[in-house]
């Protein structure tokens, strides 16, 4: 079996590789720098001796390489797993050429282009595809504008200044497992399945590297410790028993917190907003709304 992880170089992607890989998965790492994928497919070879580890180097903020990447994967071996983990929070005046968020483009935009166009280059397979969110009782609180992916107006954030990249963090997972539930209907005809997973709140991840400032302010407002936070291979447990469990066949559409079904939040899996979502992001990617997926294999 072949997995393919996304943020695979540090944290949670990390810990999921090294645990897959030590299950006896060949896995493919999926980061942007070549020198972290060299050092991080050598860690996970000497936890799991014999292992085979392939590494694709790609910029998730620029969907040309996203694309690029999408179909270097298609051509390769088949996937049996993909997993989307890559997240970040980067400063809001960081924007793409099509003019949104550098975190809207990586947490979102990039496993949308993944996951659709392996999904379509996959489609007579028997694969699991996994989305790493976030929490769904936070994540209540922020529902998403399925219109609007630039987020012109930083007020929508929030009033404090500060903690509004996080904010934009939170509304990026959202869209994930709206994703999530939009894919799997798509899907429902073939024997790919689609699901969602909260590691939980996870230390030693990296996500807010790129705003130093942040950390401080989001430990101090929600009364985080950082030294009491659990390390990454915590993290890794649902999304990588998603991954491999093999009770799990043709179970699609959830989302799964300490590997157990939740329900999220009603504005995340109204069928209109998603889908309003899903068509939005399409034409923004100049895309077809509809998937293609003429020679439907029905494997369940």
């Amino acid at each position: 079996m072949r997995a393919i992880i996304t943020g695979s170089t540090n944290g949670i992607g990390t810990a999921i590789a090294d645990r897959l890989a030590r299950e006896g998965m060949d896995v493919t790492l999926v980061g942007r720098s070549d020198a972290r994928l060299a050092e991080t497919a050598a860690q996970i070879r000497a936890s799991a001796p014999g292992a085979t580890i392939d590494t694709a180097r790609a910029d998730l903020a620029d969907l040309g390489e996203v694309r690029d990447l999408t179909a270097r994967l298609a051509a390769g071996s088949p996937a049996d797993v993909v997993i989307s983990n890559a997240a970040l929070i980067a400063p809001l005046d960081e924007r793409t050429a099509l003019g949104v968020p550098r975190t809207v483009a990586v947490n979102y935009l990039a496993p949308y282009v993944l996951l659709r166009g392996l999904a379509e280059a996959l489609r007579d397979r028997r694969v699991r595809f996994v989305v790493v969110g976030a929490d769904p009782v936070a994540l209540a609180r922020v529902p998403i504008d399925p219109d609007d992916l630039a987020f012109s107006d930083p007020e929508r954030l929030g009033d404090d200044p500060e903690l509004r990249p996080f904010a934009l963090y939170a509304h990026t997972k959202n869209m994930d497992a709206m994703l999530v539930y939009a894919l799997a209907r798509r899907l429902s005809a073939t024997a790919i399945t689609v699901n969602g997973a909260h590691p939980g709140i996870i230390g030693q991840t990296g996500l807010s590297d790129e705003t130093p400032g942040l950390r401080r302010a989001v430990h101090a407002r929600y009364a985080i410790e950082e030294a009491t936070l659990p390390a990454p291979d915590v993290g890794a447990d649902t999304p990588a028993w998603l991954a491999s469990d093999p009770g799990l066949d043709g179970v699609t559409g959830s989302y799964f917190v300490d590997r157990q079904v939740v329900e999220t939040a009603e504005h995340t899996t109204d069928l209109g907003r998603c889908d309003r979502l899903w068509d939005h992001t399409a034409r923004l990617l100049g895309m077809p709304t509809d998937l293609e997926l003429d020679s439907l294999a029905s494997g369940r």
